[in-house]
């Protein structure tokens, strides 16, 4: 099964560019099959990372970036894949 974990964030404006870096250079214990980060408007940051693994499985994540980078705590997700078209 792949399970995708979806970290997001939104700097304090003006600072999307250093969020996006913190973000891109945070390392996990263990490699993904996939690792991708997006930026848009607002200063927000999205990494996406693809796992083989169960749903409930116990995976690595993009930790919380201090308070003073980031408006709000980050929100994350977790979905499972039903195939790709």
């Amino acid at each position: 099964m792949t399970v995708a974990l979806m970290w997001e964030a939104r700097a304090v404006p003006g600072r999307g560019e250093e969020l996006l870096a913190w973000a891109r250079a945070q390392e996990l214990p263990r490699r993904p099959l996939r690792r991708e980060t997006f930026r848009a408007p607002q200063d927000r940051v999205l990494v996406i990372t693809w796992w083989n693994a169960p749903y409930d499985a116990d995976l690595p994540e993009v930790p919380e970036p201090t308070a003073e980078l980031v408006t709000r705590a980050v929100h994350r997700w977790r979905f499972e894949s039903v195939g790709a078209d």
